[in-house]
């Protein structure tokens, strides 16, 4: 398996790239999530790779991060879910977006990415329920950090009073870590009252 290369990026065709190492050119297909991050032509970079073999091709992915390519191979794994959605799914919003979406269950957030039709969209949900968040360094629900285990409960707060899914994210992102939940539920209605 090819999991990582580093060289020379020597033609940028969205979504696909060819990437020099060593004096032998690599096609790799990225999300555009990636591909708005690579540098100018003739600059080196590093990529994180997939590598899919079929009988009549073999496909290499990359990612400009670990996360990314984390989500791309739980996509996959989907029944459904093929290389070409899980790149649209990627380019279409960030991991972060990916995971409140999956987290808060918005259909319709997922319904907007081209390709992504209502039945889809309801399959993800179901299949990635609970495995970004736990599974991605750094990212729990909502996008807010996994060591901040109360952040959970401030959120379901928070819906359960009667605020949007993007006022309850908003209002748990603004929390600093380490705030007990009764003081972060108090924060975030403070700061959502003066919205």
């Amino acid at each position: 398996m090819i999991g990582r290369l580093s060289g020379l990026l020597r033609e940028k065709n969205p979504p696909q790239l060819l990437l020099e190492v060593g004096g032998v050119g690599y096609e790799i297909d990225v999300p555009m999530s990636t591909f708005y991050s690579l540098p100018r032509v003739g600059d080196p970079v590093t990529l994180h790779t997939h590598l899919t073999i079929r009988e009549d091709a073999h496909l290499l992915y990359g990612f400009a991060t670990e996360r990314e390519r984390h989500v791309f191979r739980l996509l996959i794994r989907i029944s459904g879910v093929g290389a070409k959605t899980a790149l649209a799914v990627l380019s279409g919003m960030d991991v972060d977006g990916l995971t409140e979406a999956i987290a808060l269950q918005e259909t319709a957030r997922l319904t907007r990415v081209p390709g992504i039709g209502k039945k889809t969209a309801e399959r993800l949900l179901l299949e990635l329920k609970g495995k970004l968040g736990d599974a991605l360094p750094g990212a729990g629900v909502g996008g807010a950090p996994a060591e901040r285990p109360g952040a959970n409960d401030v959120l379901n707060a928070l819906l359960a009073l009667g605020y949007s899914d993007k006022e309850a994210v908003y209002a748990v992102k603004q929390v600093p870590e380490g705030t007990a939940v009764s003081d972060g539920i108090r924060m975030a209605l403070k700061l959502l009252s003066k919205a």
